[in-house]
C-alpha cells in the first residue's frame, strides 16, 4: 500500500470513529413528561428550595469573627459558574481527590473557622446545591491533573468489581443491561449529572455519595461511610465516565 493510500484509509477510519453518535442518555430522557417538567420548571422544581437556602448561607458569616462565603467570592452565580464541572478535584494538602461537598467544609474549617457540616444535612446540601448550580448547563470537565490518574483508576475498578450478596457491579446494570427492566423499573445508564438532586422517592434533596450508598444496599453489600476515600473515587470515575454532558443540578428522579 502507497504512503498515499495509508493516509486515504487513516483518514477515513478517522472520519467513521468521528461519526459515531453519542448514546449516552441522562436519566432526565428516561423519566415521565411530567417529571422532566418539574425539572424544567423552577417554580415546581423541589431542589430549587435548597438552592435559595444555599443562597442565604453563601450570605451568612458563620460567626461574628468570619467572613460570609460572598466576603470571599462575591455573588455564586459569577465566582462559582464552572466550579462543579471540575469536582471531585485533586486537593494539595490532603494529598487526594476530594468532592464539592468536602471543598465547602474544607472552607468552612481553612478560612471561615467554623465547624465542618455534617454529611447529608440540610444546610451542606444547600450550599452544595447553590453553588452546582451556578454550573447548570455548562458540561462536566474533569481536571487533566495526573495525581488523579491513580484515584481514578481505582475507582473505574470499584464500578466494575462485584459486590454484595447479589454479586453485581455497577457496570453490569449500567453499562451492560441499561434500558432494560428490573422489577418493572427500567435500569437507567447511571449518569451522576444533577447532584445533589431531589428524589422523589426520598422526598428529599440527596447527594450522589447518598445514592451510591442506595445502590450498595440494593445488592445487599455493606455500604461504605460518607466521605469514605472509595467513594470519592467512584465519583471520579464518574465524572470522567460523564464529561461533556450537561450539569443539571439540581436534577429531580423518581
Amino acid at each position: 500500500m502507497t504512503r498515499h493510500w495509508l493516509w486515504v484509509v487513516v483518514f477515513a477510519a478517522g472520519c467513521v470513529a468521528q461519526a459515531q453518535p453519542d448514546t449516552r442518555r441522562s436519566g432526565f430522557d428516561d423519566m415521565s413528561a411530567p417529571t422532566q417538567a418539574m425539572q424544567r420548571d423552577d417554580t415546581q422544581n423541589p431542589g430549587m428550595l435548597w438552592v435559595q437556602d444555599g443562597a442565604a448561607l453563601w450570605e451568612r458569616a458563620p460567626s461574628a469573627s468570619a467572613k460570609a462565603c460572598a466576603g470571599c467570592h462575591g455573588a455564586a452565580s459569577q465566582s462559582m459558574r464552572g466550579v462543579a464541572a471540575r469536582y471531585p478535584a485533586f486537593d494539595a494538602r490532603l494529598k487526594r481527590p476530594i468532592t464539592l461537598a468536602q471543598r465547602i467544609n474544607l472552607c468552612r474549617e481553612r478560612h471561615q473557622q467554623a465547624a465542618p457540616l455534617p454529611a447529608e444535612s440540610h444546610d451542606l446540601l444547600a450550599l452544595e446545591a447553590q453553588v452546582a448550580h451556578a454550573s447548570r448547563g455548562l458540561p462536566i470537565t474533569p481536571p487533566s491533573d495526573p495525581r488523579l490518574t491513580p484515584f481514578r483508576e481505582r475507582g473505574a475498578a470499584l464500578y466494575r468489581q462485584r459486590l454484595g450478596q447479589l454479586d453485581l457491579s455497577c457496570a453490569q446494570c449500567h453499562d451492560e443491561r441499561a434500558g432494560q427492566r428490573l422489577g418493572g423499573s427500567l435500569i437507567p445508564q447511571g449518569r451522576a449529572t444533577g447532584y445533589p438532586l431531589y428524589r422523589l422517592e426520598w422526598q428529599s434533596l440527596g447527594s450522589l455519595q447518598r445514592r451510591l450508598r442506595n445502590c450498595m444496599t440494593g445488592v445487599r453489600a455493606e455500604p461504605f461511610a460518607y466521605g469514605d476515600p472509595a467513594l470519592v473515587e467512584l465519583a471520579l470515575h464518574l465524572a470522567w465516565r460523564d464529561r461533556g454532558m450537561p450539569i443539571e443540578t439540581p436534577a429531580v428522579r423518581p
